[in-house]
């Protein structure tokens, strides 16, 4: 038990030191793996930062020559256009039209019943024939001197009267026969055969479409602009992929005190009769003068209440490595006149900028920027979009 004694006392030393390197080890092994994974993170945030080029197509800003117009919004109008009307009572005998067909001018539309009115027509004939036979008797008999005046002058007073019978049976039967006034389309019937009709009592529509009229009207600033002559477009949002072209024919000599507007009207031709009157239009007058204007795609515009803006695509060098690399700086533009898939900029831009044509939404002032003009689309000054 004395020999073991000296042993027992030296472990407790020795056990503290295997563990103080223990505790020193697993300090170390700690600090590696905190350097590490700091490391680790530190890349990661610089990675985020840094993010790969966006993908944009590009346009290059250059100056065109526009149509100079004004701009308007109309009503079709037919050249004739009336609702054919009963002028007197009568029972209708025969409709003789169909509805939606193109009718010329003088073809019979209606016949009311003249049964009554030919008998007395033929009657009233027969009369003034025996009138016409007696008055030409009576004008030999009075030559001779077989006659006197007065009998001579009432045998030409009553062939005057039958005749003014018979015009006026034939003027009842060509009322109750009714036919076109003049050549165009006729809409959907409003009788029936067998009804009975008074004096007013609408039959048909009846509208000559082609050519048309459209009334619009213009601010009095642009007085000094018109001229009848000019050439005006004519299209409609019900046909989006039609139009058709016409002339002012009229200008009203007076201003409208309420609007301080210049009505103006245009005939145009219909030769597919696809506008009708009374449709809603829009009116292109094209002036005789041309604009040089620069011209960028629409979507190439970023729209902000503040100011409109675009994205000019510049190439810089990159501090490391010295490589040159292309990014976007926005740049604020005014806006002018718009055409088709174009507007044109006033101020902001000059000839021969490249620009970002589409998707300016998700990109910010410096971003980095790769160009793909493959996807590019396709932009006209008179886009037609196919009808669905």
């Amino acid at each position: 038990m004395i020999s073991s004694f000296p042993l027992w006392k030296g472990e407790p030393a020795a056990m503290k030191k295997k563990i103080a390197f223990a505790l020193l080890g697993c300090m170390l092994l700690l600090g590696i793996l905190a350097l590490i994974k700091w490391m680790q993170v530190s890349t990661m945030m610089a990675m985020s930062r840094q993010q790969p080029p966006e993908t944009v197509t590009t346009f290059q800003v250059r100056e065109e020559t526009w149509e100079s117009v004004l701009t308007a919004v109309g009503s079709v109008v037919a050249m004739q256009g009336t609702t054919i009307a009963a002028e007197l009572t009568g029972k209708v005998a025969e409709i003789a039209f169909e509805p939606g067909s193109i009718v010329q001018q003088g073809v019979l539309l209606v016949q009311q019943d003249i049964s009554a009115e030919s008998a007395q027509l033929r009657a009233a004939e027969a009369s003034a024939e025996l009138a016409r036979l007696t008055f030409e008797r009576s004008k030999k008999l009075l030559a001779e001197g077989t006659i006197a005046q007065s009998d001579f002058d009432t045998a030409q007073a009553q062939y005057k009267q039958a005749s003014a019978q018979v015009d006026n049976l034939r003027a009842l039967v060509s009322k109750k026969t009714i036919r076109a006034p003049f050549t165009g389309q006729v809409g959907i019937r409003q009788i029936s055969v067998g009804q009975m009709l008074s004096p007013g009592d609408a039959l048909v529509s009846l509208q000559s479409l082609d050519p048309l009229y459209v009334n619009f009207s213009l601010p009095q600033q642009q007085l000094s602009r018109i001229r009848t002559g000019l050439r005006v477009r004519i299209q409609s949002d019900a046909l989006p992929d039609r139009s058709i072209e016409g002339t002012i024919t009229a200008i009203n000599p007076e201003i409208d005190a309420a609007t301080r507007t210049v009505a103006v009207q245009a005939t145009v031709h219909n030769p597919d009769l696809l506008f009708r009157p009374g449709m809603f239009v829009s009116v292109t007058v094209v002036l005789p003068e041309q604009e040089r204007v620069l011209a960028v795609p629409a979507t190439a515009v970023l729209n902000a209440p503040y100011s409109d803006s675009v994205f000019i695509v510049e190439e810089r060098t990159t501090q490391e490595g010295g490589a040159a690399e292309k990014i976007v700086r926005q740049q604020f533009v005014r806006l002018g006149m718009r055409r088709g898939d174009f507007v044109a900029i006033t101020a902001g831009l000059k000839p021969g900028d490249i620009i970002v044509s589409t998707g300016v939404f998700k990109l910010r002032n410096d971003q980095p920027v790769t160009v793909d003009n493959t996807l590019t689309p396709t932009f006209t000054l008179s886009p037609a979009p196919p009808n669905r």
